[in-house]
C-alpha cells in the first residue's frame, strides 16, 4: 500500500532534516536550503518516504528514508537521485 501527498506535512520535513547530514556526506555537498515540497510513503518492515527536496538555486533531489517500526526515531538514508526539477515526477526506487 502506498499514500503521497502535496503539500508535505510537517513529518516529511522533519524526517529530511534528520537524514540531512546523511545526504551531505554522501553527495559532499552543503545544502543552503532543504524543504520538503512533495512526498510519498510504502509500508515495508517498517515504512519508506520518499520526499522531493527543494535544495535552492533551482536545484531539487529525491531522497528515500527508511523508518522501522521499532518506535525509535533510527531513520536511515536508503537512497537518493540528485539533478532532479520541480517537474520531475517522485517516484520509487
Amino acid at each position: 500500500q502506498t499514500t503521497q501527498g502535496t503539500p508535505p506535512a510537517s513529518t516529511p520535513q522533519v524526517l529530511g532534516l534528520q537524514v540531512r547530514s546523511q545526504l551531505e556526506e554522501n553527495t559532499n555537498e552543503k545544502y543552503e536550503k532543504f524543504e520538503a515540497v512533495e512526498y510519498k510513503t510504502q509500508f515495508v518492515a517498517g515504512q519508506n518516504y520518499f520526499i522531493k527536496m527543494d535544495v535552492g538555486c533551482s536545484g531539487f533531489l529525491h531522497i528515500k528514508v527508511f523508518s522501522a517500526h521499532s518506535g525509535k526515531d533510527d531513520l536511515e538514508l536508503h537512497g537518493y537521485r540528485t539533478n532532479k526539477t520541480k517537474n520531475d515526477e517522485l517516484t520509487y526506487f
